[in-house]
C-alpha cells in the first residue's frame, strides 16, 4: 500500500485511534489537531488522502476544504462530522470523496479509506 494519510481532528483520541488502525494497514500517517496545521502540513508534503474534521479550531474544516480546492491540491478529502447531514449542503461544491458521520463504523471507515485510494 504505503499510501499517506494525513488525519486532522481536534480530539486527541480520535487522532491517536485513526493513526493506530490506519497504520496497522499499512498506511503512512500524520496528524494535525487544527486546521491551520493541517494547512501548513500539506504545503510541506503530498498526501493521498486527508481524513478531516469539519468542528476545527483556528481554521475550520470548511476553510481546510475551500483552500485544497483552490490551492490545487491533489489530495483526496474525507470529512467527518457530527452534523453530517447538516453540512451536506455547505460542501456540495467542493471535491470531497466522503462524508462520514460521527461517531464512525472503523471497519466501515477503514473500508471506504481502501476503496478511495484503489480509485
Amino acid at each position: 500500500m504505503g499510501n499517506s494519510i494525513l488525519v486532522v481532528d481536534d480530539q486527541p483520541g480520535i487522532r491517536m485511534l485513526l493513526s493506530e488502525v490506519l497504520s496497522n494497514k499499512g498506511y503512512t500517517v500524520s496528524l494535525a489537531g487544527t486546521g491551520k496545521d493541517a494547512i501548513d502540513k500539506l504545503s510541506e508534503k503530498l498526501y493521498d488522502l486527508v481524513i478531516l474534521d469539519y468542528k476545527l479550531p483556528v481554521l475550520d474544516g470548511k476553510e481546510v476544504i475551500k483552500q485544497m480546492n483552490s490551492d490545487k491540491y491533489n489530495t483526496k478529502i474525507v470529512v467527518m462530522s457530527g452534523m453530517a447531514e447538516s453540512i451536506q449542503e455547505e460542501i456540495a461544491d467542493y471535491k470531497v470523496e466522503k462524508l462520514i458521520s460521527k461517531p464512525f463504523n472503523l471497519n466501515e471507515l477503514c473500508s471506504d479509506v481502501e476503496g478511495i485510494l484503489e480509485d
